[in-house]
């Protein structure tokens, strides 16, 4: 038998792009300072010739499309952003932050499977099976045939799926997971890119669905390779504050479904409940008739979420006044106060000005615009919004208020939450098809600049 022998390459953390040496800039990706060192094996022992099935082209036209076979959760929000349930032979990539609820998740869903009477294999790199053991217990029952494997050598678990045969399986963590032909350290380049290459040779040939949990980094994106994210068929990313009660499941990838849903929890001592009516959840609290404070709705997939946008303007007591976006993108928000000053004629240069979309969303839907310019002017102005008023819209760099897609389904859903008034881009109002009923007797409002937002503020 040939030994192996090792040899060092260079991988792009971004891109997978392989090079015998460093290299400052990746020819692949074009980015900067992202090869890393890994060894790999290489046999000596000489070329060995495979043979394998020769296949022929086929025709597009010749080509037979059956539609995926799916699994229900039976989570309606984790089945939205799945674009309606398990895919069978699928890869799916979970994110988020340490602590989040990526685990609980995934536990609550073999929850609902096993008690569908599915096959699920849960293997943590993490935790023992006592540990697992005590938090499926503050769960809920989970009956008599839920499998538990505790392991981090990537060869045994493929052995154990083999042999099981189970129809779902949860990886917890890719970063934990190794093969030791490698030699590298878990969690590095080569291992995640060849432990989540087998998954995926596993998933497609047994037909098994397979959901792998990956750590983010302080950026916020998956860590190991951005090839992780290319390879698998579906990645979700596990949002919201620590600190409060709300998580979002937003979907930024899907082969099978549709992207940009977003599935929404709320996280209790038991476990994660699903909260059905988002928009009323995002508005519980809210202060009434208070200066800098803008209802907005936002559309996320295919479902409209009314949210709250904040603002406090304040005379600064520094030389460089204090701008801060929390759940906005904090450019967009210079950008629009620049536009306040030049349209407008509102001197905000001499003013700290912080934005907050409450319940810890992040938005980064241009229709947010108007919401935060209105916002901006209600609390620079010291005059309250009608506490049963809306708006949403585009806002250019010459002031005008800019048309925005699916305005029908946010008036609708402000409507059903009984706002009396929304103010919206004219060439919206025009387009509207909404009948009396519908709408539930609310004023529609449009404008073309944000001169005219001053008086209907």
């Amino acid at each position: 038998m040939a030994k192996g022998k090792n040899k060092t390459v260079f991988f792009c953390k971004e891109c997978g792009h392989e090079s015998a040496k460093w290299l400052g800039q990746c020819p692949g990706c074009k980015e900067w300072n992202t090869f890393v060192e890994e060894p790999v094996v290489k046999s000596s022992g000489g070329s060995v010739q495979r043979i394998r099935e020769r296949r022929e082209p086929v025709r597009l036209s010749e080509v037979n499309v059956t539609r995926e076979v799916r699994t229900l959760t039976q989570i309606g929000e984790l089945d939205r952003v799945l674009g309606g349930g398990i895919v069978t032979g699928s890869l799916v990539l979970v994110g988020g932050d340490p602590g989040i609820g990526k685990s609980t998740l995934l536990l609550q869903m073999c929850q609902k499977l096993v008690k569908g009477g599915r096959n699920v294999l849960y293997v943590s790199g993490e935790e023992s099976e006592k540990q697992i053991k005590m938090r499926a217990d503050r769960l809920g029952d989970f009956g008599q045939d839920m499998l538990l494997l505790s392991e981090t050598d990537l060869d045994l678990v493929v052995d154990t799926v083999q042999r099981m045969k189970p129809e779902v399986v949860i990886i917890d963590s890719i970063q934990t997971m190794y093969r030791e032909e490698l030699g590298s350290a878990p969690g590095s380049v080569g291992q995640v890119r060849e432990t989540t290459a087998a998954l995926m040779r596993l998933a497609k040939g047994m037909a098994i669905s397979i959901f792998v949990v990956g750590h983010v980094t302080k950026e916020g994106v998956v860590a190991g390779p951005r090839v992780l994210e290319h390879m698998v068929d579906t990645v979700l990313y596990f949002e919201g504050d620590g600190s409060a009660s709300y998580r979002f499941l937003r979907g930024v990838k899907n082969r099978f479904g549709s992207t940009n849903e977003v599935g929404v929890f709320e996280m209790r001592g038991d476990g994660l409940v699903e909260v059905s009516n988002p928009s009323e959840y995002m508005l519980q609290g809210r202060p009434e008739d208070e200066p800098g404070s803008v209802v907005a709705c936002s559309m996320e997939g295919t479902r409209p979420i009314l949210i709250e946008v904040q603002a406090l303007v304040c005379q600064t007591n520094f030389n460089m006044p204090r701008r801060t976006a929390a759940g906005t993108d904090y450019n967009r928000v210079n950008l629009l106060m620049a536009v306040i000053e030049k349209r407008l004629g509102l001197h905000m240069g001499d003013c700290d000005a912080y934005i907050n979309v409450a319940g810890g969303m992040r938005i980064h839907e241009p229709a947010l615009d108007l919401a935060i310019v209105a916002a901006l002017i209600s609390s620079y102005r010291n005059t309250a919004l009608s506490g049963g008023s809306i708006c949403f819209g585009e806002v250019g760099l010459v002031g005008e208020v800019r048309a925005i897609n699916m305005a029908e389904q946010r008036v609708l859903e402000a409507a059903k939450l009984g706002f009396k008034r929304c103010i919206l881009p004219e060439v919206n109002r025009g387009q509207l098809e909404i009948k009396e009923t519908q709408r539930k007797g609310m004023e529609l409002i449009g404008i073309q600049t944000i001169h005219e937002l001053l008086g209907v503020l």
